[in-house]
């Protein structure tokens, strides 16, 4: 697949020559103008979604006579999505003052600013803009770190003092928050985006009172850190992990308070005993302990930290992004500057010092391209929360934090794609960097099924984590598979019994049916009578399609032995393909988020190369680093969320000396 959408072309041919037709007409500009309210043309101007947004609006001499939007390096499902229904409101209000589409906050904010520089192009408020790329003018991937920006003090205009400044509304700032403010500390967050992000439901907490409750043993705490010690080829800081092991019931016991406060009718889910391990654990070679926690209530976890702030006196500073950190001459982090949203600059004191829980680094293509090309490689999906650009680690470095040298990207193997669709980065009409499918999560990908490279061939055992067949695909074309089964999945699946939000599919059977049935429709999943028709219907042609039925022949042999000869797959995840109709699609990985961030000791605190404390400086989440090194290896459902708010509450403790 050509992964180049010439971008220059579509520069050329649609936006450059569109401000050209612009630049032409201020030959007549005064002469118009004093006829009508706008200079006839066709301007073009550029804003900051998720990515670039270009809005590209022709005028006549009173009116806003088409709006073309190229929102080509948003998010799919969302900004994409939302495109028609901007547009519309930009014809229907004569305006670039419209309302935002619901969930689309990002999106609609840069369509509104790109459009009001349009108009204001029109009526000579303002040069025209030419919208065009150099040939070498973008950054390389090796320019991701950049330098701390200069900021004058004559462009500071406010100065705000709080006791501990929060940076980043997501799961571990609000809790963070959430639990200074119950405590009765006075604490401020900023935010860059809109709203507060996306909740991530379940979380992990060892040994919380409701899973020993739910009659599970205690954590084997040992074979734990033999685990982590063995997927991160003993890269992992263990003092981190203690931390978790000790202080996470804790957390969940101060979330459970605020659900009995905000939510008496929250039901609380725990996963435990056989739900929560994969059958035979002793010959999987996977311990996976039960501490998983998810909450059923009408209130949003994220939205009852932020209730908890405001009632408790404190406050969530929306549109206003970090710029960078400050220190005094000690070297101790001080506070920030911060941007406001009509763009004055806004400092922000922190006498008890700083958290930052920006998130990791997967909306940042220059990032992730530098620091993991293997994970860029073979994901063909971005299910990350918009805005997580890196912001955090990029400031902490600045001032001489240390960072995890390795990546950990959270990789799960349900990126469906159409056939014939490499994995990796493709460049869109704006130049943005954007991974190629838009389906968002296929769950049924990470079952163990059959599955085969663009040869046809199989290649690896379909038993492990959900990182571990995407990342075997880096070695075979286009970094994509095949997932190959019949009709006979919905037993097969239980018999699986694959746990996490993996065992959502045999746990929702109807459903996983709805969302194959949707993706047939589609184009993206297919089923077919023979397997011959569904090798054509997955593009395998010639000798590949030989391959394929040669492949399923010699697998369906080995289901007969019941033993995996060639790759070592677990005997229960065998599972014979013969009952039509038959069913595939293609996948890569789906890209969840990054965690190789800020090193931090077992405290939250930031490290230097040293190793020692960054005083005043704390981190959590996605932007702090030595808890996954290599892989994120799914050990446990929610650990990764426990893991968040737990430090965030840690960094609070520290920070007002209640350790």
């Amino acid at each position: 697949m050509n992964k180049e959408l010439s971008r220059r072309d579509f520069l050329k041919g649609s936006v450059a020559g569109a401000a050209g037709l612009a630049l032409a007409s201020l030959g007549f500009h005064d002469s118009v103008r004093a006829a009508g309210l706008y200079t006839p043309g066709t301007y073009s101007a550029t804003a900051t979604g998720i990515g670039t947004v270009i809005v590209t609006m022709t005028f006549s001499e009173d009116a806003i006579t088409d709006v073309v939007l190229d929102v080509s390096a948003e998010t799919a499902s969302i900004g994409q999505a939302a495109a028609e229904e901007l547009r519309n409101a930009l014809m229907q209000n004569q305006s670039a003052e419209i309302d935002g589409v619901s969930g689309a906050s990002l999106t609609s904010n840069a369509v509104m600013e790109a459009a009001a520089k349009c108009i204001a192009q029109a009526k000579g408020e303002i040069p025209v803009e030419v919208i065009g790329t150099a040939e070498g003018e973008e950054a390389g991937p090796a320019d991701w770190l950049g330098t701390a920006p200069e900021i004058a003090e004559a462009d500071i205009a406010e100065t705000l003092e709080t006791d501990f400044l929060v940076v980043g509304a997501g799961n571990g700032g609000l809790a963070a928050a959430a639990y200074a403010t119950s405590k009765g500390y006075n604490v401020l967050v900023i935010e860059k985006n809109t709203t507060h992000a996306r909740r991530r439901g379940w979380y992990g907490a060892c040994d919380s009172e409701d899973m020993l409750a739910a009659g599970e043993a205690p954590m084997d705490r040992a074979a734990m850190r033999r685990e982590l010690k063995k997927f991160s080829s003993g890269k992992t800081n263990l003092k981190t992990f203690q931390t978790w092991f000790n202080e996470s019931a804790d957390m969940h016991k101060f979330i459970k308070e605020c659900y009995a406060k905000y939510d008496p009718e929250a039901i609380l889910d725990v996963t435990a005993g056989d739900e929560s391990h994969w059958p035979n654990p002793e010959k999987s070679g996977y311990f996976f302990p039960a501490e998983e926690h998810y909450w059923r209530s009408k209130l949003d976890r994220l939205d009852m930290f932020q209730q908890l702030i405001e009632e408790g006196g404190n406050q969530i500073l929306f549109c206003t992004p970090m710029v960078k950190l400050e220190q005094n001459e000690a070297g101790r982090v001080t506070g920030v500057i911060a941007k406001k949203e009509d763009g004055s600059f806004l400092r922000v004191n922190a006498k008890n010092g700083v958290l930052l829980a920006t998130g990791g680094y997967p909306r940042n293509a220059a990032m992730m391209e530098a620091l993991d090309p293997m994970g860029t490689a073979v994901t063909t999906y971005d299910n990350s929360q918009p805005g997580d650009t890196g912001d955090g680690i990029k400031a902490a470095k600045w001032i001489g934090a240390a960072m995890q040298a390795e990546p950990a990207p959270m990789l799960f193997d349900r990126g469906i794609i159409a056939p014939g669709i490499d994995a990796g980065f493709v460049v869109t009409s704006t130049g943005d960097k954007v991974f190629p499918a838009t389906e968002g999560q296929f769950n049924i990908g990470t079952q163990p099924f059959l599955k085969v490279n663009r040869k046809g061939e199989r290649f690896a055992c379909e038993s492990g984590t959900y990182d571990q067949m995407s990342y075997a695909s880096y070695y075979q074309p286009g970094h994509v598979y095949a997932s190959i089964f019949d009709d006979n999945w919905r037993e097969d699946v239980q018999v699986f019994h694959t746990i996490g939000c993996s065992a959502q599919t045999r746990n929702g059977i109807e459903m996983a049916e709805r969302m194959y049935d949707d993706q047939v429709e589609k184009g993206n999943a297919f089923l077919a009578d023979t397997l011959e028709e569904l090798a054509d219907k997955l593009g395998f042609a010639g000798e590949a399609k030989e391959t394929f039925l040669a492949t399923v022949a010699r697998y369906n042999e080995l289901v007969e032995k019941g033993e995996d000869e060639d790759f070592g797959k677990l005997p229960w995840h065998l599972s014979k393909i013969e009952k039509p109709p038959f069913r595939g699609f293609w996948m890569g990985a789906c890209l969840l988020t990054t965690e190789q961030g800020i090193l931090i000791n077992e405290k939250a605190q930031a490290v230097d190369d040293s190793s020692e404390p960054i005083e005043g400086l704390f981190v959590t989440g996605d932007c702090s680093g030595g808890f996954f090194v290599n892989n994120y290896p799914c050990l446990m459902a929610g650990i990764a969320m426990g893991r968040t708010m737990t430090f965030g509450i840690k960094a609070v403790k520290v920070a007002f000396g209640e350790e």
